[in-house]
């Protein structure tokens, strides 16, 4: 009689092929983070800018502060294991760019193994600003990765998984509780996603469109933000600093000069005894020490009320001014994508908290980086952005070819993609260029999505014309009909 073993055995090929790519895809990340946290490794410690010791001030002082989200610094304190290492912030900000990267390519239909993710990853790393984002303590890299998030919450719902739904609500939470710049751009996102729904329900547009769950969670952020500062602060409402920072751009703009010269004296407006010492740049209206922002309060809160009657007034008087000041300031923004704007700068305030604040561990590690010793300099960003400068504008123009050849070869999802992203360009360039001022910063921070989606458009042609190249069939019979064809 035959014996026969009732015990399952799992075949040796399974555990083969499981751990190959498991292997690939430690690789992939080992690569990968590499790349996003080549200017953390080269530093010594992760890169800091002005306001980052400001955000770690939130959670060790329990108060709120003028443009410093409460939560992100609840953020660098649990990614830095209560301030232990602070190499921890910026390889969770790595592992969920290379994350949200994998799944949008994923999503699309396009190579997403751990080589392309890899290349894609080690592409953006060489040719774009993105890692001195990914290693930077600021909140900046959550912008560009909520605007992903929302894409994906809008547009490849179904192909996402519940744990991968779940994880992208968190991203997209802590980027929009994080700074008002990114919850502003997601309101403005959320309101263009739904003009959709509705074309696709009055014109039949195919758009593969689930309108809830990223209206959902812009919803949730408005909701949590005033309710957790209640709770912890016995204060309703949102990041302070919004008038402080308009009122400086209608300063650098002349505007609100004309308003006191014109209208002073006004009862409670202490501007009006101080209006000939206002500087010409926002930056020195809210920075210098000397200035009559500081006289009136500063950051202390006092001079809110004051300021917003001023930006309100402003705007009523001059409206046409106001509107003209800002395309201007809107479109000086778009060209302004410059990598390392300000990092070569003396942060003395955050200088102030890494090194007395925190422990010494801490503080030694902070004053040996190479930023620290005034090794990021000028030329060293100058010779960056000789590649990276013309990329971002190439790659921000490349958008309407994309949209364009998309719509041809019937890959409505690569355009709408397109669209979606040059609108957050757009929209990142009003919010911050023409409510702030136009800095390099702020659009070199979310430019890296253009050429993303230009190489995923590059992608897919080749593979359009490598599949048609000698059969004489036009690349729209080939091609799919966008999100939802199977690819």
């Amino acid at each position: 009689m035959t014996h026969v073993s009732s015990s399952v055995s799992v075949p040796s090929y399974f555990i083969g092929d499981f751990a190959v790519k498991g292997l690939a895809w430690c690789l992939c990340l080992a690569a990968s983070l590499t790349v996003f946290l080549a200017p953390a490794l080269w530093n010594g410690f992760a890169i800091v800018f002005f306001d980052s010791g400001g955000y770690v001030g939130r959670v060790l002082e329990m108060t709120l502060g003028f443009g410093r989200s409460f939560f992100y610094g609840v953020f660098l304190w649990a990614a830095s294991l209560g301030w232990w290492s602070f190499f921890g912030p910026v390889t969770v900000q790595s592992l969920l760019t290379v994350w949200l990267i994998h799944l949008l390519l994923r999503c699309h239909g396009l190579p997403a193994g751990p080589l392309a993710t890899a290349l894609i990853c080690a592409g953006l790393g060489f040719f774009t600003s993105i890692s001195w984002y990914t290693s930077q303590l600021m909140p900046d890299l959550l912008l560009p990765l909520s605007v992903l998030g929302l894409w994906l919450f809008g547009f490849c719902w179904k192909k996402l998984r519940r744990a991968e739904r779940i994880g992208l609500a968190l991203v997209i939470l802590l980027g929009l509780l994080s700074h008002m710049s990114t919850m502003a751009l997601a309101i403005g996102l959320a309101g263009i996603l739904i003009t959709a729904w509705f074309c696709k329900k009055i014109w039949g547009w195919r758009l593969p469109l689930t309108i809830l769950p990223p209206v959902a969670i812009v919803v949730a952020s408005l909701v949590l933000m005033p309710l957790i500062h209640f709770i912890l602060f016995s204060k309703v409402g949102y990041t302070p600093g919004g008038p402080a920072f308009i009122f400086g751009r209608l300063v650098q703009d002349k505007i609100a000069q004309r308003w006191l010269a014109e209208h002073c004296p006004v009862q409670g407006i202490k501007l009006c005894d101080l209006q000939e010492r206002l500087p010409d740049t926002g930056d020195d209206f809210l920075w210098n020490g000397s200035s009559p922002f500081m006289d009136i309060g500063g950051w202390s809160g006092t001079a809110d009320g004051e300021l917003s009657f001023l930006v309100k007034e402003c705007i009523k008087s001059y409206p046409g001014a106001t509107l003209w000041t800002a395309l201007v300031a809107t479109a000086e923004q778009m060209t302004m994508v410059a990598t390392g704007d300000g990092l070569d700068k003396y942060h003395g305030a955050a200088r102030g908290t890494f090194s007395n604040s925190l422990t010494p561990a801490v503080s030694l590690a902070f004053n040996a980086a190479r930023q620290q010793q005034e090794q990021l300099t000028t030329p060293l960003f100058d010779a960056m952005n000789r590649v990276h400068i013309p990329i971002a504008l190439f790659s921000t123009f490349g958008l309407l070819v994309c949209i364009g050849w998309g719509l041809y070869v019937r890959r409505q999802d690569l355009a709408c993609l397109a669209g979606f992203i040059l609108f957050a360009l757009i929209g990142n360039a009003f919010i911050c260029g023409a409510m702030s001022g136009p800095h390099d910063r702020y659009q070199s921070r979310i430019v890296w999505l253009a050429p993303l989606v230009v190489v995923m458009a590059i992608i897919e042609w080749w593979r359009i014309w490598d599949q048609t190249w000698g059969s004489g069939i036009n690349p729209r019979m080939r091609s799919g009909n966008g999100l939802g064809d199977g690819r």
